[in-house]
This record gives C-alpha cells, sequence and structure tokens, in this order.
C-alpha cells in the first residue's frame, strides 16, 4: 500500500497543471530574443527558462503537496544522507533538451516525477511548443494529449514486418554515441534511425513510434524519471544494459548508468541485442 498521503489522481491533476504553467512560462522566454545562458559547473548550459520553470514546479508542488519533498535539476545541494531517509519524492527536470532550447529546435521539455521507495509511479512530459502532454500513473495507465484535445491512451507496438523480416524503428541521440548504437542493433534484420530532442525520445517508443530508444551515454535521474513512467504504463520499459530496472533517489550519484528503453514486450530484446563493451 502506498505510504503518499494523497491520491494519485490528485497528485496527476496538479503535476499536469503545473506543467503547464512551467510551459508557458518557458514559452514566454522562448519568444523573445535574451536567455540569458549561463553554463553551469558541469559544463551544462542553464538559462533564464529553467529557472523560472523551477520555481513555478517547486512553489506549486510544495504548496499544494508540503509533506512530499523536491528534488529538481536546480536543486541538487540536497546531500543523500537526507534523501535517502525520502520514501517518496518529485523528481523535476524544469527544462530538459537546454540545448535544443538554445537551438530552437522546439523539441524540449518539462518532466515532473513521482517516485516511491524508487520506482516511477508517476510520470508528466510536456513539450510546451508542440503543445503535446505525455502523463502516467498506477491504476490510471499512459495518455497523450495534444492542444487540450481528448485525452488519447498510448502504448507501444508489436514489431513491425517489411518484406517478411522483422523491421525495427531505433531512436538515435542527435549528439551521442550513433557508432554504439549501430553495434547494439547489428543483428537486426533491417531497422531505421529517428531522432528527436529531450525526453521526446522516450516517448517515441511509448506511444508506438518507435521500438527502442539505446542511451550510451551520461544523462542525470531527472531525465528519466518521469519518461520511465510514461513508458511502463504504455508496457514498454526502461532498463539498465544489463536489463535491471532502473531507480531513482537510491544512490548517493545521480547519474544514471547507461540504459535502454524498449518496446515490444513479447520480444526477446536481452537476446537480439549485442551490448557494446563501453
Amino acid at each position: 500500500m502506498s505510504q503518499i498521503p494523497y491520491a494519485l489522481s490528485d497528485i496527476l491533476d496538479v503535476v499536469n497543471r503545473t506543467a503547464l504553467q512551467a510551459g508557458a512560462a518557458i514559452i514566454d522566454i522562448y519568444n523573445g530574443s535574451d536567455f540569458d545562458v549561463q553554463i553551469k559547473g558541469d559544463d551544462s548550459p542553464l538559462t533564464r527558462a529553467d529557472l523560472a520553470s523551477h520555481h513555478i514546479i517547486i512553489e506549486q508542488l510544495e504548496k499544494h503537496f508540503p509533506e512530499i519533498p523536491c528534488l529538481s535539476e536546480e536543486s541538487t545541494e540536497i546531500d543523500f544522507s537526507i534523501r535517502k531517509k525520502w520514501p517518496f519524492c518529485f523528481v523535476i527536470d524544469p527544462l530538459d533538451g537546454t540545448k535544443e532550447f538554445i537551438a530552437r529546435n522546439d523539441e524540449f521539455t518539462v518532466n515532473i516525477a513521482l517516485i516511491e521507495n524508487g520506482r516511477a509511479i508517476l510520470g508528466t512530459i510536456y513539450a510546451p511548443v508542440l503543445k503535446t502532454l505525455y502523463y502516467a500513473a498506477d491504476d490510471i495507465g499512459a495518455f497523450k494529449v495534444i492542444d487540450n484535445e481528448k485525452p488519447q491512451a498510448i502504448q507501444v507496438r508489436p514489431l513491425q514486418h517489411v518484406d517478411g523480416h522483422q523491421h525495427f524503428t531505433v531512436v538515435a541521440s542527435r549528439r551521442h554515441g550513433l557508432a554504439e548504437v549501430e553495434t547494439l542493433c547489428q543483428n537486426f534484420a533491417s531497422f531505421d534511425l529517428t531522432s528527436r530532442g529531450s525526453s521526446l525520445k522516450m516517448c517515441l517508443v511509448a506511444e508506438g513510434v518507435a521500438d527502442i530508444y539505446p542511451r550510451l551515454a551520461l544523462t542525470s535521474e531527472w531525465d528519466t524519471a518521469a519518461a520511465q513512467s510514461i513508458v511502463e504504463h504504455a508496457g514498454g520499459q526502461l532498463v539498465q544494459l544489463d536489463f535491471a530496472r532502473m531507480t531513482y533517489n537510491q544512490k548517493e550519484s545521480l547519474l544514471n548508468p547507461f540504459f535502454l528503453v524498449l518496446g515490444d514486450p513479447d520480444f526477446d530484446w536481452q537476446k537480439a541485442l549485442v551490448i557494446p563493451d563501453l
């Protein structure tokens, strides 16, 4: 039984509205001329939009759910000696895909997840330029909403066949590890590559547009937590390269291991993939 002192449906309603509000603040800055780009200690960029979104999300979540602590990309100074005592928490990326934001390619998102005992039990991803909202939660399922239209249930797809052979659509990062991805997929009869920015890559698998997204470069927990909930509730998996499930707020480092986002649950991914020696 959940220890969280709120109904998940109530939390999801607030989280979705908060993501939309944060997205509106991001768009206001996106449509301006000054992003005020700074470089953080890990060489990643930070903009006014990251901070505006962060402040909106933290304010709203603390207002509605004061018992649930927040872990945001922009508030990572919380020591593990404190975090490890949390049975549940929000994990937040106020602006996932800051490089995409700066490049003005529209493929950036707001990510908010609810973690309980290491597992992402609720997740919301909002792409403000695309006006597209993905969300999922235990006992609710996974859904996609475009421009305030009626929510549509999403699920991963069975593998497609072309000329009698299984054909895979592989999501690849624009910036990381294409050669390693091709090694991983070398046993596939045929495959094509597609790309997308930020957590939208994982959403492609969740909604049945792509079959697999290998991430063979560093990410952090706030990059994947919301997407993991959406992918899993859509019938897919987000696993480490040894196929162990990804978990959250269970260790001092907030860096993720390399991982795989997998669609079709009836396919033997572990047998088919060639895991590179990284």
